[in-house]
């Protein structure tokens, strides 16, 4: 039955849907409205009832104590019991009239008896066996007497009740008129969506792969506010698209600037390879003494090609992991890896002090441990050799929010805020002019986020005079944590 009813109401149009949607609501809001008039009115009753018992009760107590009757005192409907109260026990005096008390007289009794122990005028509601809803208040006449009135509440819950039905009726017939109208212009209020749809219909026509700006627009005008939101969250969308095309532009311009800077780093060494071998075949016919340090430098200038074709090779399988994950990953200790890179770091660059900062003992996660020792490496590589030598470098290992994080900090000059966004990008060199031989291929800060990437982790650069931290932060997937 549910699903019969959910696929009727997907079935229908939008301006009958939003209209039950409305009808919906606007019966929500007046339950919410009636039920407060209503309590409202009960209470405003209730009140004017106590305030009519205590008026009639000054009378009635007046009456008592200088005639000792009620007589010419009485309200219809209502009882009247008379209490003398002795050593704190009510006793019920013999009613003038017996239609004055009910048949059971036990509630009055105990509003007597607690009136008598608070020593104050005390108001209760009470259900009176064959009467009703009564409404009780006990005050005291005099010294050790003790009058209960009680007033029917019949009146007040009759005019509630038909303050209920007036609402209901009212309401319900609100609520019928607003969904049967409202459907009517919201129905045509929608129409102009049509026209939308016409346009969004020229867009197929649109030749997508030319990275010019989509000419086609939504420019009407009707419809309303509703309307004119989505027309322009279309338009929007419109220009989105147009980003788009302009983002994948620019993509295919820094593919075409990747390549040539690749071959111009690939030019490089193939220049000196051919130098040297050139001088390497001329010192073996005139100069053997010269042919060692010739050679040397033929293999110098081969390993440093082999090394940017390394990462190259790296990095085009990064970009296409969805085909082949150069990742292996294996359980493996986050701060044994640390320690590792500290310390290679400290033979090769043993001008730059190093600090690892204490932290756990063990931190057991499942990556893979060669490419995470070549991310350390080359940023411990990059503090070294874009800062002054003697310059501190630090390295940490912590865990917080459910990831290793891995803070490599130095206190050089730090990275001027133009460069910061592009620190990352592939042959991207902060110092223009470092040589190759000293500032690298401008590729190891490139693979190394490319490589954190992989792992579902990111490096976060934070720089200033005198502090620049890259932050390796990496999930905690299936790792533990041993402390010392």
């Amino acid at each position: 039955m549910i699903g019969r009813l959910r696929r009727a109401y997907r079935g229908m149009r939008l301006g009958t849907r939003l209209a039950l949607g409305l009808g919906v609501l606007s019966l929500v809001v007046f339950g919410v409205v009636g039920t407060a008039l209503t309590t409202y009115m009960r209470d405003y009753l209730s009140a004017q009832l106590d305030t009519t018992l205590a008026q009639g009760q000054i009378a009635q107590s007046k009456s008592i104590a200088d005639y000792g009757t009620l007589s010419g005192k009485k309200y219809y409907s209502w009882f009247y019991a008379v209490y003398d109260v002795a050593d704190g026990t009510p006793e019920l005096r013999k009613p003038e009239d017996p239609a004055d008390l009910p048949e059971d007289v036990d509630d009055f009794t105990a509003l007597a008896q607690a009136q008598t122990a608070a020593h104050t005028e005390l108001l209760r509601t009470e259900h009176l066996r064959g009467e009703g809803e009564y409404r009780l208040r006990a005050c005291e006449v005099e010294p050790g007497v003790v009058l209960v009135s009680a007033a029917p509440m019949e009146d007040i819950e009759d005019t509630v009740g038909q303050l209920i039905t007036i609402q209901v009726v009212t309401f319900g017939l609100a609520v019928l008129a607003l969904v049967v109208f409202g459907r009517g212009m919201l129905r045509r209020g929608l129409k102009p969506l049509s026209d939308m749809a016409h346009t969004a219909r020229g867009i197929t026509s649109h030749d997508l792969t030319d990275s010019a700006r989509l000419s086609v627009r939504h420019d009407g005008r009707s419809g309303g506010p509703e309307v004119e939101e989505l027309r322009t969250a279309f338009n929007t969308m419109l220009e989105h698209i147009d980003d788009s095309l302009a983002v994948r532009a620019e993509a295919e311009q820094r593919l075409r600037r990747f390549v040539a800077d690749a071959s111009h780093e690939l030019r490089t060494p193939l220049m000196s390879v051919r130098g040297y071998a050139d001088l390497f075949q001329y010192a073996a016919a005139n100069a053997p003494e010269e042919r060692d340090k010739h050679l040397a430098r033929l293999r110098a200038e081969a390993a440093r090609m082999g090394f940017l074709l390394d990462d190259l090779l790296l990095l085009a399988r990064l970009d296409a992991a969805e085909v082949e994950t150069p990742l292996r990953p294996q359980e493996a200790d986050l701060v044994e890896l640390v320690e590792q890179a500290a310390d290679a770091f400290r033979v090769t660059h043993a001008d730059h002090p190093l600090m690892v900062a204490p932290g756990p003992g063990s931190l057991k996660l499942r990556l893979d441990p060669q490419r995470i020792r070549q991310v350390l490496d080359n940023l411990l590589t990059n503090a070294a050799m874009h800062t002054p030598t003697g310059t501190q470098v630090s390295v940490a290992v912590s865990v917080a929010n459910g990831t290793a994080q891995v803070r490599i900090a130095d206190a050089g000059p730090g990275i001027p805020p133009a460069d910061r966004e592009r620190v990352f990008d592939r042959f991207y060199r902060v110092d223009k002019a470092r040589s190759r031989d000293r500032g690298g291929s401008g590729l190891g800060l490139a693979v190394a986020q490319s490589l954190v990437h992989a792992h579902g982790g990111r490096i976060d650069l934070t720089s200033e005079p005198g502090a620049t931290v890259f932050t390796v932060t990496i999930p905690l997937t299936l790792g533990r944590l041993t402390d010392l």
